[in-house]
């Protein structure tokens, strides 16, 4: 069975990082998501599946008050890959400032899952270049910052964008109605209550990332728009 697709038609939940970890994917996908997030690191030539990130040269890993040395086991992405279930669809987190990421994630996604499904994001759109000639891959812009969302247009206005990510604390209903004149899914995060949900729901957003696997259970009972 094929990966499923973005269905722009109804509500979409995303488990924010819970490729991270196998235990988490398998959560995930229990509780209904439709998309596993997971973020991907190019570290030594490997794709590292992992959240937390490195000093250089320094053999620590760190994400902000927490610290943990580099002999931790990393899950790598194509363990990931072979891991979830043939219907998750995987979006993947490009991170950092490698310019050699895209192109690898695309090599190695080409080599370990030839013609399945995958959505990839970044906010440094750049590394999404590889990804545009792709026929199965979904690719969505993020919004971190306000000041990215006026040149965010300029790039999902291509014809045949799929998604974008923002902040929820970037958005307005007028935002969201503009974001969804050009692209099918506007996703936002972080989601972690019902009172947001609603809320977004409301606007218009119909993908919703959030660390509470609750809450993908509760987007799978949202009516879709209209």
């Amino acid at each position: 069975m094929p990966a499923r697709l973005l269905d722009p038609s109804r509500p979409i939940a995303v488990a924010h990082r819970a490729g991270n970890d196998l235990a988490r994917l398998r959560a995930a996908e229990e509780a209904g998501a439709d998309v596993i997030e997971a973020d991907i690191w190019l570290r030594r030539g490997r794709l590292e599946v992992r959240h937390l990130k490195t000093l250089g040269p320094i053999p620590i890993f760190w994400d902000r008050w927490y610290l943990a040395g580099l002999r931790i086991p990393c899950l790598l992405l194509s363990e990931l890959v072979a891991a979830a279930a043939p219907d998750t669809l995987l979006m993947l987190d490009l991170k950092g400032w490698d310019n050699r990421l895209g192109p690898a994630v695309q090599r190695e996604m080409a080599r370990v899952a030839p013609g399945r499904a995958y959505a990839v994001c970044a906010q440094r759109w750049a590394m999404l270049g590889p990804f545009h000639a792709v026929p199965e891959a979904i690719v969505v812009h993020s919004i971190g910052k306000a000041s990215r969302i006026e040149r965010a247009f300029e790039h999902i206005s291509r014809p045949g964008h799929a998604a974008v990510s923002i902040d929820q604390k970037l958005l307005t209903p007028e935002l969201v109605a503009r974001l969804r004149e050009h692209a099918a899914v506007v996703m936002s995060w972080p989601v972690n209550d019902e009172e947001l949900l609603a809320r977004l729901h409301s606007w218009g957003v119909n993908g919703f990332i959030t660390d509470s696997l609750e809450i993908a259970t509760a987007v799978t009972r949202l009516k879709p728009p209209g």
